[in-house]
């Protein structure tokens, strides 16, 4: 289940600059934001809806934009029920709940697995965890996670619906059926020592806080009940950055590292966001690497379009003259040159650097693929990375690539407990 704040009210003189509590080091949410207008207080074994639901686990947590998410949920629900099961996580129900902080309208998902993000950490093969270890899934995992993943992407266009936020945390692994599971097995424990919870929450000021719960949770995936052999299912979650075709948002939710040219440069949005972001992961599930590791800082946007041009080559003129910070970077013929030296000289030439290309990378990474496998993947990454939005293939098109032939990958819908 999930919540999400109401509408923030308008800010008090000083509110926002204030810190009430004492840190928290542990993996949690930030605790300054349970305040009215923010997140609501949850503790383990709180009921909702009059009852219906109680609080026996945290599975992850999330941001979500309701409106917009059910909005879309129900459009899919409606266009393709079947369909929508098998690639959707579910929204079963929703309801609004008054707490301290306001107001919030609470969604209730089936519930699912780890994300593909967290759930390699998890695969036997990686305990325990050695140096010299390189984690990634096993090529057939990868192979199996992308073409579902891609399967949910091209039924999610072929409904007039973009993602926005395609990525490997919002994949979920299915899980189990878990009628037969006792609750006292799915149970999170209330206990500080085993890492299932953060430390008591305290006020800086020693005062009993309203709006605040006692402790806050660490998520526990539930690992053990995964399926993640054989003919394991892959759904996509968090439909709170997805939009329909004719309404793009102005600022989507695409990570860093995941992000086209064309929203980097000009803020053009369309569904060609998803098929960019797909081909990244391409690399980054058959790697283990991410192509563009793209740290937060002021120059993160130049760090990117500056990776772009060496990893998949230089941007076409249209989008080049839309990096007005180029110069620092790029010699006035496109190659690369170590700006970190104050730039070139009157009279003088640039120290032109070789940074590796998209092959170079994938090579240096050594994936577990035989030459003619790991050549039908670089095709692949190359045929969806262009930078023209127009000319990258579509979903659909990219399920007929002769690298996805040898996998089913299309698993029947599986029924999965509501707990």
């Amino acid at each position: 289940m999930s919540a999400s704040p109401p509408p923030t009210p308008p800010s008090r003189p000083g509110l926002d600059k204030e810190r009430r509590f004492k840190a928290i080091n542990s993996p949690c949410e930030w605790i300054e934001d349970y305040r009215p207008g923010g997140y609501h207080p949850v503790l383990l074994g709180d009921l909702f809806n009059d009852g219906q639901y109680k609080v026996i686990r945290k599975l992850g947590e999330g941001s979500y934009s309701t409106s917009s998410e059910v909005r879309i949920l129900r459009h899919l629900a409606g266009a393709a029920p079947a369909e929508g099961h098998r690639y959707v996580t579910q929204l079963l129900d929703e309801f609004e709940h008054c707490g301290p902080n306001g107001t919030h309208k609470c969604l209730v998902f089936e519930p699912m697995g780890p994300s593909v993000n967290s759930m390699v950490e998890e695969l036997p093969q990686f305990k325990p965890r050695r140096r010299e270890m390189k984690v990634r899934y096993p090529i057939h995992m990868a192979k199996g996670i992308l073409k579902q993943s891609l399967q949910a992407l091209a039924f999610l266009h072929s409904k007039g619906v973009a993602h926005g936020d395609f990525q490997p945390g919002n994949m979920l692994f299915a899980l189990q059926d878990l009628k037969s599971v006792a609750e006292a097995e799915l149970r999170q424990k209330e206990d500080e020592q085993t890492a299932s919870t953060s430390p008591p929450v305290q006020r800086l000021d020693g005062k009993q806080d309203k709006w605040a719960p006692r402790y806050l949770c660490i998520a526990q995936p539930l690992p053990a009940f995964t399926c993640y052999e054989g003919d394991f299912q892959i759904k996509l979650a968090d439909m709170g950055g997805a939009f329909f075709f004719e309404s793009p948002p102005s600022k989507p939710l695409v990570p860093l590292g995941l992000r086209s040219p064309e929203l980097i440069l000009t803020g053009d949005v369309d569904q060609s966001i998803d098929i960019w972001s797909f081909g990244c992961l391409v690399f980054e599930l058959v790697t283990g690497q991410p192509l563009f590791c793209i740290p937060r800082s002021k120059f993160e946007d130049d760090d990117h379009l500056l990776s772009l041009a060496t990893r998949i080559g230089a941007l076409p003129d249209g989008l080049f003259q839309c990096w007005k910070t180029s110069s620092r970077y790029l010699t006035p013929d496109g190659r690369v040159f170590n700006s970190q030296l104050g730039g070139v000289p009157d009279g003088g030439e640039p120290l032109v650097l070789h940074e590796p290309t998209m092959e170079e990378v994938f090579g240096e990474a050594e994936p577990d693929i035989d030459e003619e496998q790991g050549r039908q993947v670089k095709k692949l990454i190359r045929r969806i990375l262009q930078y023209d939005p127009a000319k990258r293939p579509s979903a659909a098109e990219l399920l007929l690539d002769p690298w996805f032939h040898d996998i089913d990958g299309d698993v029947n819908s599986s029924n999965v407990a509501v707990v």
